[in-house]
């Protein structure tokens, strides 16, 4: 089949483009610049990719990007970097009644802080941000479309999008660098959040591509449904925690404390994201799409943890001494 991918040289993308080559597909990808984040591009297929070049932000500004959209002809769209419901709209535009399958990249965000656990995707959207709300609104959409015209949709929610290649939401619930790594391997205080019950659901970025190259082989069965691609379960913080310190042979001393006091250790930007994630505390099932697609996903949190420090470890990133 012929497979536009718009994003395909971000996380996701890196690996589900080798994928699509290998299974046969002839793939296009849409990208500011012609080479995946990681690698050298040489590998993997991707000398077989056909390129098309483009800066969206720029080219949705001036029109060209819903003109570039209609010129391409594709059995399968995968939307990797739509944000912003009026962005979905150019695509819809762009494909409808000429596409076969068209797949949008949501996220776990459109549940909000879920009243039901583990959240299901019969369950009520109820975002919690401007970004979950935009995403949610995308799905909204396009499910409608699906319903009431016949547009071959599918939407994969992913978690926390995690590989070896760079920092995953660390069991703080934010991104700050390798300092609570070394803290939990030396058995030293960490402060978490009051809110013992916050949690994370991380999800591999190999994963994630499993279960887009699953939706467009069982195309039939997805269109019109999305679909939850998440670790097989969440962990809270304080299990992030306890699995990172015993890959040390460690055990977490943690003190609990408001959110509101980790302000001044984190710094604002890492504060703002570990409040965002204590917020949403995502823990989602991912029964549907092991039932109806096959996803079977090779990652659980604590195995990604533990790539990402071996890779540290053996760059000498991560320091002990």
């Amino acid at each position: 089949m012929k497979i536009l991918v718009v994003g395909g040289t971000g996380h996701i993308g890196s690996f589900l483009i080798p994928r699509l080559i290998a299974a046969g597909h002839e793939v296009s990808v849409a990208a500011r610049n012609p080479r995946p984040r990681y690698g050298d591009g040489q590998l993997g297929g991707w000398n077989a990719v056909r390129w098309i070049i483009a800066d969206r932000g720029a080219e949705e500004k001036s029109g060209e990007w819903i003109r570039r959209m209609k010129g391409i002809d594709a059995d399968v769209v995968v939307d990797l970097i739509c944000y912003r419901p009026e962005q979905n709209e150019m695509m819809v535009e762009a494909f409808a009644g000429r596409v076969g399958h068209f797949i949008h990249c949501g996220t776990l965000w459109v549940y909000g802080n879920a009243r039901r656990r583990p959240a299901d995707e019969s369950h009520p959207r109820n975002p919690i941000g401007q970004y979950g709300r935009d995403k949610a609104a995308i799905e909204a959409r396009l499910m409608s479309m699906w319903r009431e015209e016949g547009f071959p949709a599918t939407v994969i929610h992913p978690g926390h999008i995690s590989a070896k290649y760079w920092l995953p939401i660390d069991p703080q619930g934010t991104v700050n660098g390798l300092d609570i790594y070394r803290r939990l391997a030396r058995g030293e205080k960490v402060r978490l959040p009051a809110e013992k019950s916050a949690s994370l659901q991380h999800v591999h970025a190999d994963d994630v591509a499993q279960i887009f190259e699953l939706a467009i082989v069982n195309r039939e069965t997805a269109k019109g449904r999305s679909f939850n691609a998440a670790a097989p379960y969440a962990l809270t913080l304080t299990g992030c925690c306890e699995a990172v310190a015993a890959m040390f042979g460690a055990r977490p001393d943690i003190e609990y404390v408001p959110v509101e006091e980790l302000k001044g250790e984190m710094g604002e930007t890492a504060w703002k994201a570990a409040a965002d994630h204590v917020a949403h505390s995502p823990c989602c099932s991912i029964e549907l799409a092991c039932r109806l697609l096959g996803y079977s996903p090779r990652y659980t949190i604590e195995r990604i943890y533990a790539e990402c420090i071996e890779r540290w470890l053996e760059r000498s990133e991560l320091k002990l001494n």
